[in-house]
């Protein structure tokens, strides 16, 4: 039997209260998602990144980034307020990267009215624990260099470094030719 809410283990996490905003949150693998969801996490993350993508050598391609997002591999958290309206989304897959088994975050999504709130924070710190707990080394995931307010979020706010197969770490000399960060925390140190 397939594990349908990876956070049904955590029943403490599926609800998030601070300075009087709350969310509860959710677990679900792409399959059992809502289409309506599935589209409402494209069109946030079309919305956010798109200019982003455009800005970078990798372009955008409404068919591509679905073909990611949509993948039946694909988990993700969704953040729904007290309407039960979807506010944020985290997008990610149990995978193997060089060896170690990761929790690799492909897309954090926020609504623009509810950042700044804690709940970007939160919905990481939720993946770093159903990381520890399926046995993961890392949670890992891909920043763009030029995507400045994410790159602090993600390494001064959540605690992650630069991985060792990040290019700035593994082609120094050729850095400048990418546009992008591979970011991870390791997370054996917590096992």
């Amino acid at each position: 039997m397939e594990i349908v809410d990876q956070l049904n283990a955590f029943p403490e996490v599926k609800f998030f209260l601070n300075n009087g905003f709350q969310a509860s949150i959710e677990c679900k693998k792409v399959p059992v998602i809502d289409s309506h969801d599935l589209e409402w996490a494209f069109n946030l993350t079309k919305q956010n990144m798109q200019s982003m993508y455009i800005t970078s050598e990798w372009g955008w391609d409404d068919k591509e980034k679905k073909e990611e997002m949509f993948d039946k591999k694909g988990w993700y958290l969704i953040a729904r307020n007290d309407q039960n309206i979807p506010i944020g989304m985290v997008s990610f897959r149990f995978d193997i990267e060089e060896g170690d088994a990761v929790v690799y975050c492909y897309e954090i999504q926020l609504s623009q009215s509810i950042r700044g709130k804690g709940l970007g924070k939160y919905l990481m710190n939720i993946l770093k624990l159903l990381g520890t707990r399926s046995k993961m080394d890392k949670v890992m995931l891909t920043v763009f260099k030029h995507n400045e307010r994410a790159y602090h979020f993600f390494t001064n706010v959540v605690g992650f470094q630069i991985d060792e197969i990040s290019p700035s770490r593994c082609d120094p000399d050729n850095d400048d030719n990418y546009c992008y960060e591979i970011l991870s925390i390791n997370l054996t140190d917590a096992k």
